[in-house]
């Protein structure tokens, strides 16, 4: 029997050596709370955003509890205006360095318990958080019962318990509505919701905005069950949340039904159909979803189609396109991937890659499952606190700040790193939800049930043309025809538009061994790679949220490391055989992903989303490119606190 491993739930392999999630003592005291973060992450709502800000806001509260006890960096809320409070501070007395590595670790540790003991305390699975977070406060020889403020006596714990009061107090007013479990203040959909489990999408208002999903089981994408049958948008007005690097410069605001809504890095409007004259970007629009149904055509492992899938062949992308109409030679709209060309050598060892050739049939499902954050995961912006662990315990990696200067003691190391990568990730959830909440763009479970309903674009002399509908391709998208298999009993599908794509949840009986393969459905019943009670985020397309935090990311490691490379020049993650995919059995063979750099998982990331069929092209791109700027701007910010500047 297929042993069930949540895709997220197992970590990157550097050279075959996986390590597990559970806390060491021998790792630093900021990594421990840091993997308690993440394991309650796991069992908590599917919340990207605010799992952004927990997981900066904690990185905060052990950076402050550090930098207070070190001779140069400065603090960032602790005595600091920091997002417009004012966490006061009247002197801690401060020992000579020998004696200060447990009051350190004691500060850090109460901080880092307090904020999270309140965070996840309506979490789903809080008992089990709480029991986590008081064993490991008690591992670390500190008690849960020293709960005072009162610093001013010199004690570590209270200490720890200012600062988290003060950060707690900061989250009160910093935007994000957290007194009121972080609900929606203004937004309203245009659309009432899709039902994917029937036909079509006929009751779509607007084919440019967000469609919400009514399902009769709905299960978030951390696998846990939603009553009501649809999921609200998440976070629609997260752009008015404290950042961390942003700025003013940043920053445009628009109104709508009386609401500010904060846009940082506004991209523009993303490329919207006219039904009606098919003028502006409707072309755009109507390649980009029909791309996402084409490339799931590419989910079959028995087609025959080999890739060679190491290093040596992809990756290494140096541009991105900067208007939509250029994304057409960006993306191979027919075949799947981008431009990317790969790396003549592996800088590290000297060597070429060696070849890793696997079906493309299983390496796009491997891809999308990975890449998902599923039932069990961080969600994205911990997933890379994930890859940053990992990376952190390569035993190639020499830790030293931007590659220069003297070794790091694995505390100041993992405390700045986290810091960093923390303001980035959750720089990157004000960003990207703020353009998502504003543009409120549709999905391509919307969008391609919604333009089939309406016909072919293509040929207006052939049958059920319609200026608003699916454009035609040989191959992937036709019309059926009266001697078709799918034409129906008495012909009542003729004319319809068919796609040649995965064949959907209702062709997998048994996970365990089912594969639904590809073949030609009816337009009106495709769905996404994705599980038939989750189907799509419950939240705008536009700009890929994904992209956004993966960019930014590779942006911080590269920086933080000085190289743009995985330890010892390769990253990789192993798929065993009928082991590793979710909904359906596979992959067929064992498939090794591989990235020479953190750029190259970024952006393998980003398509990984169009092969799960959550986001046309028109998502991905914008997102990559801000992704890029936070990064930057967050790690420079950093890196002046760190500086004491």
């Amino acid at each position: 029997m297929k042993k069930f491993i949540p895709f997220i739930t197992i970590i990157l392999l550097f050279f075959g050596c996986q390590s597990d999630k559970t806390t060491q003592p021998g790792q630093s005291v900021a990594r421990q709370w840091n993997e308690a973060l993440l394991a309650a992450i796991r069992i908590d709502f599917a919340r990207p955003t605010v799992h952004a800000r927990n997981l900066f806001h904690t990185a905060i509260a052990l950076y402050d509890a550090w930098a207070l006890y070190d001779d140069t960096a400065q603090t960032y809320l602790l005595g600091q205006p920091a997002g417009g409070t004012n966490c006061a501070f009247n002197g801690f007395p401060i020992p000579a360095e020998p004696h200060r590595k447990k009051l350190r670790e004691e500060t850090m540790s109460f901080a880092a318990y307090r904020l999270l003991s309140l965070r996840f305390q309506n979490s789903p699975g809080s008992a089990e958080s709480q029991t986590r977070f008081n064993t490991l406060l008690a591992r670390l020889g500190f008690s849960a019962a020293d709960t005072s403020t009162d610093y001013s006596g010199g004690s570590a714990a209270a200490m720890g318990n200012y600062l988290a009061q003060c950060i707690i107090s900061y989250g009160f007013q910093d935007g994000s509505n957290e007194q009121s479990s972080y609900a929606s203040r203004s937004y309203l959909p245009v659309n009432p919701p899709i039902v994917p489990e029937l036909p079509g999408n006929p009751d779509i208002i607007d084919l440019n905005r967000w469609q919400a999903i009514s399902l009769t089981l709905n299960i978030d994408q951390a696998g846990n069950i939603i009553p009501g049958g649809s999921s609200p948008f998440l976070s629609p007005e997260w752009g008015l949340v404290t950042p961390f690097s942003l700025t003013p410069g940043d920053l445009s605001i628009y109104q709508r039904d009386g609401f500010d809504y904060w846009v940082y890095h506004d991209p523009g409007p993303p490329p919207t159909i006219d039904v009606t004259s098919g003028s502006g970007l409707s072309s755009e629009y109507q390649w980009g979803f029909s791309l996402v149904s084409i490339w799931s055509s590419h989910l079959d492992p028995s087609d025959q189609v080999l890739w060679d899938i190491s290093p040596g062949t992809l990756g290494n992308l140096q541009s991105f396109p900067q208007s939509f109409p250029d994304f057409r030679t960006f993306y191979d709209t027919l075949n799947g991937g981008d431009l990317a060309t790969g790396h003549a050598l592996n800088p590290r060892t000297g060597e070429a890659y060696a070849p890793n050739i696997v079906p493309r049939g299983d390496y796009t499902r491997v891809l999308a499952e990975y890449w998902a954050d599923g039932p069990d995961s961080e969600t994205p912006p911990g997933h890379w606190f994930v890859i940053l662990n990992e990376v952190n315990d390569h035993p190639l990696l020499e830790k030293k700040f931007k590659g220069e200067g003297p070794l790091l003691d694995p505390l100041e190391w993992d405390v700045k790193a986290y810091f960093a990568l923390g303001g980035a990730m959750h720089d990157a959830a004000v960003s990207a939800w703020g353009i998502k909440g504003w543009y409120d763009y549709i999905r391509p479970v919307s969008a391609i049930r919604g333009m089939a309903e309406r016909g072919q674009s293509s040929e207006p002399a052939s049958p059920n043309y319609d200026i608003g509908g699916m454009p035609l391709e040989a191959g992937f998208v036709e019309l059926v025809t009266a001697d078709d298999p799918l034409a129906g009993d008495s012909g009542e599908h003729v004319g319809k538009i068919k796609l040649f794509a995965w064949l959907g949840p209702n062709f997998v009986a048994d996970a365990e061994t089912d594969t639904a393969g590809v073949g030609w459905i009816l337009a009106e019943n495709w769905w996404p790679y994705q599980r038939p009670s989750f189907v799509t985020p419950p939240f705008a397309g536009y700009v890929s949220g994904h992209s956004t935090y993966s960019r930014a990311a590779a942006e911080i490691l590269t920086q933080l490391t000085g190289d743009p490379f995985f330890p010892g020049g390769i990253g990789e993650y192993t798929a065993k055989k009928d082991d590793f995919l979710v909904f359906e059995n596979g992959p067929s063979t064992d498939v090794t992903l591989q990235w020479a750099t953190y750029r190259d998982a970024s952006d393998q990331t980003s398509l990984s989303r169009i092969w799960g069929g959550i986001h046309p092209p028109a998502d991905d791109i914008p997102g990559r490119i801000i992704g890029e700027s936070i990064g930057l701007s967050a790690f420079a910010l950093a890196e002046q606190y760190f500086l004491g500047q």
